[in-house]
């Protein structure tokens, strides 16, 4: 179950996983969306896609998450790319924080 104000959901198509997140990533929720994203991941899983298109707001711990994540997948050589439009919020975190040079960022699915 989410904890208010967030919903992350995962879906499989074959090697590939998609993971949507809506609303906001702040410290109230990021082990929350940190624990959904790790269970969506498998040992079969070769890619990932995080989609941030619906998320309204992301914290400083939000992004902790985000840059674990993308440490962890790249150890494991699982490609990882967010999702986010030019001009939304989570984008703009995500390029003032440098994330953008680590993660291949992506406007639409």
């Amino acid at each position: 179950m989410n904890p208010p104000g967030i919903t992350v959901t995962a879906r499989s198509d074959g090697d590939t996983v998609l993971i949507v997140i809506e609303g906001e990533i702040d410290l109230s929720n990021a082990d929350h969306v940190e624990g959904e994203i790790t269970a969506a991941i498998s040992n079969r899983t070769m890619s990932a896609a995080i989609d941030l298109t619906a998320v309204t707001y992301v914290d400083s711990i939000g992004m902790r998450v985000l840059f674990e994540l993308a440490t962890r997948l790249e150890t494991a050589q699982i490609g990882l790319k967010l999702v986010a439009p030019i001009g939304s919020p989570a984008r703009r975190v995500i390029e003032i924080s440098g994330l953008n040079a680590v993660v291949d960022i992506e406007p639409h699915v």
